[in-house]
């Protein structure tokens, strides 16, 4: 694991509902660490959720912790040109996706800029993330309400969020 003061922790949220979902999110993985500058830490499992916003398949969703030795902004960009390589088109809000890649938290960064917002803003709302993410880092700290993504899963409902299982 890289120990240099320029590489920092980040948390991705991964998810599809449009073509071969689990497919399409084991190789957004392998292309993210195919880019020099970040090493894969942790990946959870995949989660199985009811789509949020108009009717459509139901979601597969996952969370990565990187290491990274990318700037914000950089990473932003890297992340969205790989959502546009798996043909990511942006219809409507909360619409169907072929790959959703959210970047969660950024260390303990706290970025409130009209492009980007670190932690993510509805990170602490959304099961989706927070069952994936306390399954490979629990006791990380949102910089923004002081609590750990272990005590904010326990505040919402996760009734939604099944276990991929059989993969």
């Amino acid at each position: 694991m890289p120990n240099q003061d320029d590489w920092k922790r980040v948390a991705i949220a991964l998810g599809s509902n449009l073509g071969d979902s689990y497919t399409i999110l084991e190789t957004a993985i392998e292309n993210l660490v195919q880019i020099p500058g970040i090493i894969l830490e942790a990946r959870s499992s995949w989660y199985q959720t009811k789509a949020i916003g108009p009717p459509q398949p139901d979601y597969l969703n996952g969370c990565v912790i990187l290491q990274v030795e990318i700037a914000p902004y950089l990473l932003l960009a890297t992340l969205l040109e790989i959502e546009t390589k798996f043909g990511r088109v942006r219809k409507e809000r909360w619409g169907p996706r072929t790959l959703d890649l959210d970047l969660l938290l950024y260390d303990d960064l706290i970025l409130d800029t009209p492009k980007l917002q670190i932690p993510h803003p509805r990170m602490r709302e959304r099961a989706f993330v927070l069952v994936p993410l306390a399954e490979i880092a629990p006791n990380w700290v949102d910089p923004v309400s002081g609590r750990s993504i272990l005590e904010l899963r326990k505040d919402i409902d996760c009734s939604e969020v099944h276990l991929l299982k059989n993969v």
